[in-house]
């Protein structure tokens, strides 16, 4: 067992297993969230092996829309559901529960699963069949990666001229160029801080995944 695995055992409870099969075998729903697409294909596949007729499989990386199309169709040859379900809102939106979760797939499939999503996170939402939770997911990182790239420079800007930084974002977030980003961003990048949210490696693989959809 991983040292994250017993970490969390240690402070909520719950029961460990080592294979997917062991986790997916007689539940009603299983969730996912690994690394990419061959990854989770490796992990659905193995669920849907021993899942009971009628079981879920909500999905909760970042991948690409074709492989959600895929596997939603193999998951309704052998009785089940998919949900693609893409998270937005970091490490610290997990720990918090305040995850937003864009999802893909049928109606009635996302219905059973959505009160369980609820648990974790502040909004849940259904954007179409197979594959609309990843294509929107892609809609996010674009918006990010152009949110952080600008900040970053205009950061940099602001300590090249001489000026304070972090008073001159106390001033313009008040205005039109606001954003989640600014808020949460500026002041770390200042500060030269940032071992801590989504890896950057991370971003490059959804921006990948975009372009290739794109």
């Amino acid at each position: 067992m991983s040292a994250r695995a017993q970490d969390w055992l240690n402070e909520y409870g719950g029961r460990a297993c080592r294979t997917v099969e062991e986790v997916a075998t007689g539940a009603d729903i299983v969730f996912s969230c690994v690394g990419d697409d061959p990854d989770i294909r490796a992990v659905a596949l193995a669920a849907f092996a021993v899942m009971k007729p009628g079981a879920i499989f909500v999905d909760h990386t970042t991948g690409s829309a074709t492989l959600a199309e895929e596997l939603a169709l193999v998951a309704q040859a052998k009785g089940l559901s998919f949900v693609d379900a893409p998270v937005s809102g970091g490490e610290a939106g997990a720990q918090k529960g305040q995850l937003t979760i864009m999802c893909g797939g049928d109606e009635s499939a996302f219905a059973t699963a959505e009160p369980v999503m609820k648990c974790y996170a502040k909004m849940v939402r259904r954007l179409g069949p197979a594959g609309a939770g990843q294509k929107t997911k892609m809609v996010n990182q674009i918006c990010i990666a152009g949110l952080v790239q600008a900040l970053s420079e205009a950061v940099h800007f602001a300590e090249q001229a001489g000026l304070d930084p972090d008073a001159v974002i106390d001033v313009i977030s008040k205005g039109a160029a606001q954003s989640w980003q600014m808020e949460n961003r500026a002041g770390t990048m200042h500060q030269r801080k940032f071992d801590f949210g989504f890896a950057v490696d991370w971003m490059r693989k959804d921006l990948r995944i975009a372009l290739a959809e794109a």
